[in-house]
């Protein structure tokens, strides 16, 4: 990893940039053509009013078989049709999750020289970042973030954590644990799905004292011509399973439909839940990991929070055995996830680049 110690170039904060006046952004941050997001009246009309799937979880605990599989039928369609769903009456407290949003929008008001304080490297990406990818000469996204691992609890590393606010640390620990459970119960019912045992996925990515999560917290400002740039380009997310906790006011999030990009509408008090590349590696390809981005706009900030459930980083992701057959033989050749996640801090955000690569078979 000593390739991974240093950024190529000096870091800009975006953020700062944003703050400064500029009335144009500079080159590094604008996209080729094909790349940016198609101006408002170039939108099929059609899709205005498509969302992802929005989906009660309340009945996932339910007495009632009919009920209970319902909503795992719903699961189900979402993973294999989209990628991507929200969930509400997911368990996780509102109030919980308002004063996260509030408490990382505070970090980046803080004064620069403080933030600046807590600078990350590509070795781990933790700390206050913002640029993804160590190619020089990169055309970098609009946004700056905040990164920290939080499983397996060996490498919580506490000194990386913001100080201030002074709650920042303590609500680190309660927010995780709380997605981090809403995680392992939604891993279960995608097992389920499957036909796998309800624990298979999850004993596949190291059971529950092994998984790695890690929560990235987005920081997206305002920008003078957001229809040049992305507050984060196109991919597929490297590990098994995220939950965002998207802004409710602002939406940004688009998802690849097809051939058409879906800006999400958030639902209140509701977590956007996606798959990540390594849960279509050992479901092979049965769900999928969508491609997804951020649009940026020249009116308002936008703060998510997205904390990512991943295998152990040692541990070797291939197809479930029980789903490989003569008809549907192994998509994928087996990969660690430590090996996997170096192609995309080598690389940046490249689409599904990286997990077409490794399919053994077509």
């Amino acid at each position: 990893m000593s390739c991974l110690q240093s950024w190529p170039e000096p870091i800009v904060r975006v953020q700062s940039l944003a703050e400064s006046g500029i009335t144009a952004i500079p080159d590094l941050y604008i996209k080729p053509p094909s790349k940016r997001p198609s101006p408002p009246n170039t939108n099929n009309h059609r899709d205005a009013d498509v969302n992802i799937p929005i989906i009660d979880l309340q009945n996932l605990l339910s007495d009632n078989r009919s009920l209970r599989e319902a909503t795992m039928r719903s699961i189900s369609s979402a993973c294999r049709e989209w990628g991507f769903f929200q969930v509400v009456n997911h368990g996780v407290s509102h109030e919980l999750m308002k004063r996260a949003r509030d408490t990382w929008r505070e970090f980046f008001s803080l004064p620069l020289e403080v933030k600046q304080e807590y600078s990350n490297k590509p070795s781990t990406y933790e700390g206050y970042g913002s640029r993804l990818g160590v190619e020089k000469g990169a055309i970098l996204d609009w946004s700056d973030y905040y990164f920290l691992h939080y499983m397996p609890p060996q490498i919580r590393n506490h000194n990386k954590w913001p100080a201030v606010p002074t709650s920042c640390r303590k609500l680190i620990e309660e927010y995780s644990e709380e997605t981090i459970k809403l995680c392992g119960i939604l891993m279960k019912v995608l097992s389920l799905n499957l036909g796998l045992g309800e624990d298979q996925l999850l004993d596949a990515f190291g059971g529950e004292e092994n998984i790695g999560a890690c929560l990235r917290v987005n920081f997206y400002p305002k920008c003078p011509q957001p229809d040049l740039t992305l507050g984060l380009s196109e991919h597929s997310d490297p590990g098994g399973l995220t939950l965002l906790l998207p802004d409710e006011n602002v939406a940004g999030l688009q998802v690849r439909k097809g051939e058409n990009w879906v800006t999400v509408k958030p639902v209140p008090n509701a977590f956007i839940v996606n798959v990540g590349d390594q849960t279509q590696v050992l479901s092979n390809a049965i769900y999928k990991s969508v491609e997804h981005r951020v649009i940026v706009n020249s009116v308002e900030d936008r703060v998510s929070l997205a904390l990512f459930y991943n295998p152990k980083s040692d541990l070797m992701i291939e197809p479930a055995k029980a789903l490989v057959t003569n008809v549907r033989p192994a998509l994928y050749s087996p990969m660690t996830f430590d090996e996997y996640r170096l192609y995309i801090r080598m690389k940046g955000p490249c689409g599904k680049a990286q997990v077409e690569s490794l399919k053994s078979y077509e």
